[in-house]
């Protein structure tokens, strides 16, 4: 069994971004900050569409969507990240009214996508780390941005990314004949919906729950397996 360590040094460098992209948020004036949120916006919901231009299936898509949304309603995991992150808040004794947007979006934004899971994959069945390296390099990058505008609950993704990440590289072995190249890009193309979201949020057009749409992404793979 491979250490994840991709999965460490992925995890460090969202957090040495959102520490950095902090201090240069803290620094920045109203009207700066709404031009990144702005900027961030736009580059987001391209991402996005690249990624959601992956399906071979736009039922599946539909269907996951749909499905997911309101299993995650159902069961309000919105609600309940939010009391989570509003506890951590309140032991920070942070005031920062952005803290669970940012935690959230990030957590999307560097959980999903096809470099998580095939970079993780990389490392547990081959030890090859160059993929989740790569990833770690973006992620830090996108975290400096992204805590500018959202601030300190950009910095805590790193717990999530570490705890995905790091499950897909302990059981590479047993996951990876259940995941072929069909099965992948339903997964991040359903991801790329989301991560469009993340932009509309950013740009302020709308607000979308997209923690309530995590369970969309098992929803994809669930169809894909069964109708491709």
């Amino acid at each position: 069994m491979v250490f994840p360590v991709g999965p460490l040094i992925n995890a460090a460098a969202v957090i040495a971004g959102g520490i950095l992209g902090l201090a240069l948020g803290a620094r920045l004036p109203e009207r700066m900050r709404t031009i990144v949120f702005q900027g961030l916006g736009l580059c987001t919901l391209l991402i996005g569409m690249q990624m959601a231009f992956k399906t071979a299936s736009p039922v599946i898509l539909i269907f996951s969507i749909l499905i997911g949304g309101l299993c995650g309603e159902a069961i309000r995991l919105e609600e309940r990240l939010m009391r989570i992150s509003d506890r951590l808040k309140t032991r920070l004794h942070s005031n920062n009214p952005l803290f669970t947007e940012g935690l959230v979006n990030a957590t999307v934004l560097f959980c999903i996508g096809a470099m998580a899971i095939l970079g993780s994959f990389d490392e547990g069945l081959r030890g090859d780390r160059t993929l989740v390296y790569s990833k770690s390099i973006m992620d830090g990058f996108s975290a400096i941005a992204l805590a500018s505008a959202y601030g300190l609950g950009v910095s805590f993704a790193a717990v999530p990314v570490l705890l995905y990440q790091g499950g897909l590289v302990l059981f590479a072995g047993s996951l990876q004949p259940w995941l072929g190249p069909a099965l992948l890009n339903e997964i991040t193309a359903v991801g790329g919906l989301m991560v469009i979201g993340i932009g509309l949020n950013l740009l302020k057009l709308t607000h979308i729950p997209l923690t309530n749409m995590i369970p969309a992404l098992p929803a994809a793979a669930a169809l894909a397996v069964m109708f491709l």
